[in-house]
């Protein structure tokens, strides 16, 4: 498989700042690397990647857009309009074809809607994307990586493992306190990869590509 789906336990999770360091990392490894938010609502992640210098037209990393920040099949209703997953299916396919490897940023959390009938777990095992889940550090993220590993077997989810982000300074003590590792590994089965630290400036490619090279990206594709 030449492509990750980096999925969260909701929305700011930090799934684009993952996203985003895996790129600065692994553009130095892949020739040809791609990226894509399948889906997105309201302006944000797709206008980010598009920046970044990869050749992708903004309707290649997102082939369906909706105005409203608002869950896909409420975005959608408000303006008509179908959720096309045969379209995205399709683009992923070819990205996937003319890439190295392609990064994948899911939309919302594992249990976020994609359609009416789907969430984004079901579209991750439908589709055999190996994902990545990031887990938040603040308090209650014991309890979000257990619902969200739970939800991940259930749906026959290829969890590869869990990455733990910093959505605002953490210390050390901290980390331990609210999302210790070793609790999350125990509780889940699923191994910690790491933890990235809060970035002032998530735009900084030098620092978010050193962030991931302290990660265990050994993910055996």
């Amino acid at each position: 498989m030449n492509a990750l789906l980096i999925a969260g336990t909701d929305t700011d999770a930090g799934k684009t700042v993952l996203t985003t360091a895996l790129l600065a990392y692994w553009r130095n490894h892949f020739r040809n690397l791609g990226i894509m938010k399948p889906i997105q609502s309201g302006t944000g992640d797709r206008e980010l990647y598009s920046q970044l210098s990869l050749n992708q037209s903004i309707t290649e990393i997102t082939p369906l857009y909706f105005e409203a920040p608002l869950a896909p099949p409420i975005a959608a209703a408000k303006e008509n309009r179908n959720i096309d997953l045969a379209l995205v299916w399709q683009t992923l396919q070819n990205l996937r074809a003319s890439r190295d490897f392609v990064l994948i940023e899911a939309l919302g959390g594992l249990g976020s809607p994609v359609t009416a009938e789907f969430t984004v777990a079901d579209l991750a095992a439908e589709w055999r994307l190996p994902t990545v889940l990031v887990v938040p550090v603040r308090l209650g993220a014991i309890a979000q990586a257990v619902a969200n590993v739970a939800l991940a077997r259930q749906a026959r989810v290829s969890l590869k493992g869990i990455i733990l982000n910093c959505v605002q300074a953490r210390s050390p003590q901290e980390i331990a306190d609210f999302a210790p590792p070793e609790l999350i590994q125990s509780l889940t089965n699923v191994p910690v990869l790491g933890c990235l630290p809060h970035f002032t400036d998530p735009t900084d490619l030098d620092k978010l590509s050193q962030a991931a090279a302290a990660l265990d990206l050994n993910l055996k594709l």
